[in-house]
C-alpha cells in the first residue's frame, strides 16, 4: 500500500505571476524613490552651494562697504579682500569682472585682465540681470560651482560724509594694473563670480546617493523576500489545510469502515485502532493504542504481521480467533505494508473482517431455501396422505362398531382410530409450518399477553415443580403483533423449556425496552441445556432430540417471529439452562415505517 501526497487545488494556490507583478511594481517604486532622493541630495549641495555663494559676496560686498566708509578705499584694497577671502578652504576663487567678461579682480593676480570664462567674453549684461549659477570646468581641469551676480558695495542708503569726494575719487582710482575702474558707483557696472570647490560635497552626495543605492537594494530585497515568503506561506498553509482536510477525511472515513483495520508503525506497534476492530476484538481502543500486537491480539494475527516482516502478503484469508470477549469469531484477514511515496518503510495495516453475519446470512439463506421446498413438498404429500387417513378412520370405526365391548377387536380398531388421529394432527402441523404466515395484527400490551400465555402452562410447571418467574417492565411500548400467532410461539418455547427441567427448575419470562423501536422478550430456564453442536439446528424443521418431538415445534417459533419481522437469539450451556430472546417492533416505529413508505415516491 502506498500513501501519496494531497494536491492542493487550483483555488488554494497563489499564481507566481502576481508576485512577479507585485515585485515589478515594488522594483519601480524603490527605483522612482531613490531617483527622488538622488535628486533631492543634488539639489540639496547645490542650494547649499548657493547659500555659501551668495554669503561670501555679501561678505565681501560688506567689507567693500565698510572700506567706503572710511574714504580710503581703492582698487588695492579689493584686490586684498578678494585674495584674503579665497583662502578659505571651499574657495577656488573670486573675481570681479567687467560687464564684457574681463576680470578686473582676482584672488589670482595672474587673471587680472583676462577673461574670466570663455561664456562671459560676449556677455553684455542686461538691466534686469540679477545672478547666474551652476558649475563650471576650469583650465586645470578641476570643477567649480559659481555664483555669479552684481556687485553692490553701495546700498541705497548709503551717502559720503565729511570728504566723503576724496573718498569717492579714491573708490576711482586705478587698480593694479592700471585698469581704470568704470566712471561712477554704479552698482550695475560689475559682476562679481565666487568658484567653489564642489569635490567635498560630490564626494557628500556621492556617498548619499551610494546610500540610497544601497538601501534601495535592500528595501528591494526585503520586499522581494517578502513577496516569495507570503507566496511560500500561503502555499504552506493552504498545503497544511488541504492535508489537514485529507486527514480528517481519511480519519472519519477508516473510523467508520464497516471492517477492521489496525496499523502499526515502525516500531511495530499499533498506532490505529477503529471501531469495527474495537468491537470484533473487543479491545477498547484506549488500551491498544501504544501496545504491541502480541499484548492485545490472537496469537493467530500476530503470526499473520510476523509473515508480514518475511515478505508474505495475506488476502483474504479466513480463520476463526478467540478473541478478549472470550468468543470465537469467524473472520476474513488481509495485510500488507505501508509504503510511503520515498519508497520508505513506514508500517502494516492488517483488515479484519467479521463473516460471523455472513454466515448466518448464508445459513438463513440455505435454510430458507430447504423450507422452501420442504414447504412445497409438504403441501403434496399432506393432500395426498389425508384423503387416504379419512378412508382409513372410517373403517377403523365401522370395524370397532361391529366388534363387542372390550374385545380385542374392538381395542384394536380403536386403537387405529387413535393412531389416524396422531398422524392427521402431525399433517396438520406440516400444513401450518408449510402454509404462508397470514398474521392479523393489532397493537398489543405484550405485557398482558405474557401473563396470560404463562397462564396456560401454570399446571404443567406446578406438576414438574417449576418456580414461573415474570420481571415485565412497566414502561414497555405496545407492540404491532398477532396476539393469537405470538401466544402460540410463546406456549411452544414455556413448553420445550418445562419438558428441558424433568426435575425441577426456574422458568423466567422478561420484558425490556430493547431500543427505541424494539420491544425484547427473554424466556430463560435452568434446565439441560441445548449441546453446541445442535445449535446450528435447532430451527431446522424434524430436528428434534426429543424421542416423542416432531421436530416442528421452534421451526414454526422462528417463521412466526420472522413474520413480525422480528429476530430471535438462542444462548445456551448445557448443564445451566437456556435463553431465547425475541426482538418485536413497537407500534409507534411500525407506524413510522409505513409513513414512510406512503411519503416514498411512488408509494400508496
Amino acid at each position: 500500500m502506498r500513501f501519496t501526497k494531497p494536491k492542493i487545488s487550483a483555488g488554494m494556490r497563489t499564481s507566481p505571476w502576481i508576485i512577479l507583478g507585485a515585485a515589478l511594481i515594488l522594483l519601480v517604486v524603490v527605483v522612482a524613490m531613490a531617483l527622488q532622493n538622488i535628486q533631492r541630495d543634488r539639489r540639496h549641495m547645490t542650494e547649499v552651494l548657493t547659500a555659501r555663494g551668495v554669503a561670501l559676496i555679501r561678505a565681501i560686498e560688506a567689507g567693500a562697504r565698510t572700506g567706503m566708509a572710511g574714504m580710503m578705499w581703492g582698487g588695492g584694497q579689493v584686490q586684498r579682500l578678494l585674495e584674503e577671502t579665497a583662502l578659505l578652504p571651499e574657495v577656488l576663487y573670486i573675481a570681479l569682472v567687467a560687464p564684457d567678461g574681463t576680470v578686473l579682480a582676482h584672488s589670482d593676480p595672474e587673471h587680472i585682465g583676462q577673461v574670466l570664462h570663455p561664456h562671459l567674453a560676449p556677455m553684455q549684461l542686461a538691466p534686469d540681470f540679477e545672478e547666474s549659477l551652476g558649475p563650471v570646468q576650469l583650465a586645470d581641469g578641476r570643477q567649480a560651482f559659481e555664483v555669479l551676480r552684481q556687485f553692490r558695495p553701495l546700498s541705497p542708503q548709503w551717502r559720503p560724509r565729511g570728504g566723503g569726494m576724496e573718498g569717492m575719487r579714491r573708490w576711482r582710482g586705478a587698480v593694479p594694473g592700471d585698469r581704470q575702474w568704470p566712471d561712477g558707483p554704479r552698482e550695475s557696472a560689475q559682476l562679481i563670480a565666487v568658484g567653489l570647490d564642489m569635490r567635498p560635497l560630490e564626494e557628500m552626495v556621492t556617498g548619499a546617493v551610494r546610500h540610497t543605492l544601497v538601501m534601495s537594494a535592500v528595501l528591494l530585497f526585503l520586499g522581494f523576500a517578502g513577496f516569495v515568503s507570503l507566496f511560500w506561506m500561503n502555499s504552506y498553509r493552504a498545503a497544511r489545510r488541504s492535508l489537514q482536510d485529507t486527514s480528517a477525511f481519511a480519519d472519519e472515513v477508516v473510523t467508520h469502515l464497516p471492517v477492521g483495520l489496525i496499523a502499526t508503525d515502525r516500531s511495530g506497534r499499533i498506532a490505529f485502532f477503529n471501531a469495527a476492530a474495537e468491537m470484533i476484538s473487543g479491545v477498547p481502543r484506549s488500551s491498544a493504542l501504544g501496545q504491541m500486537p502480541g499484548q492485545v491480539l490472537p496469537k493467530e494475527l500476530c503470526e499473520r504481521l510476523e509473515g508480514l516482516e518475511r515478505g508474505r502478503s495475506i488476502d483474504d484469508q479466513e480463520m476463526a480467533c478467540a478473541f478478549a470477549h472470550g468468543n470465537t469469531v469467524p473472520i476474513s484477514v488481509s495485510a500488507t505494508h505501508i509504503v510511503n511515496e520515498e519508497g520508505h518503510f513506514v508500517g502494516n495495516v492488517l483488515i479484519v473482517r467479521d463473516l460471523g453475519e455472513l454466515r448466518r446470512l448464508q445459513a438463513e439463506v440455505r435454510r430458507q431455501e430447504k423450507l422452501a421446498a420442504l414447504g412445497g413438498m409438504a403441501a403434496g404429500v399432506a393432500h395426498e396422505i389425508r384423503n387416504p387417513l379419512s378412508s382409513i378412520k372410517g373403517l377403523a370405526t365401522y370395524f370397532a362398531g361391529k366388534f363387542a365391548e372390550g374385545s380385542p377387536d374392538r381395542d384394536a380398531a380403536q386403537v387405529m382410530t387413535q393412531e389416524v388421529d396422531r398422524l392427521n394432527r402431525a399433517i396438520g402441523e406440516l400444513l401450518a409450518f408449510a402454509r404462508p404466515s397470514d398474521l392479523n395484527v393489532r397493537r398489543s400490551d405484550i405485557n398482558a399477553l405474557l401473563r396470560h400465555s404463562l397462564q396456560l402452562v401454570q399446571q404443567d410447571a406446578a406438576a414438574k415443580q417449576i418456580e414461573l418467574v415474570q420481571e415485565l417492565s412497566p414502561a414497555l411500548c405496545d407492540a404491532l403483533i398477532d396476539p393469537d400467532r405470538l401466544a402460540q410461539c410463546l406456549l411452544n418455547l414455556y413448553l420445550n423449556a418445562i419438558q428441558s427441567m424433568p426435575g425441577g427448575g426456574r422458568l423466567t419470562v422478561a420484558s425490556t425496552r430493547a431500543d427505541a423501536r424494539h420491544v425484547r422478550i427473554v424466556i430463560a430456564d435452568t434446565g439441560c441445556g441445548i449441546a453446541p453442536g445442535d445449535m446450528d439446528k435447532i430451527f431446522n424443521p424434524y430436528f428434534t432430540t426429543k424421542p416423542n418431538g416432531t421436530g416442528l415445534g421452534l421451526a414454526i417459533v422462528y417463521k412466526i417471529i420472522e413474520a413480525h419481522d422480528g429476530r430471535i437469539q438462542v444462548e445456551s450451556t448445557p448443564g445451566q439452562g437456556t435463553r431465547f430472546a425475541l426482538t418485536l417492533p413497537c407500534a409507534e416505529a411500525a407506524a413510522g415505517e409505513e409513513a414512510d413508505e406512503g411519503n416514498r415516491p411512488g408509494g400508496g
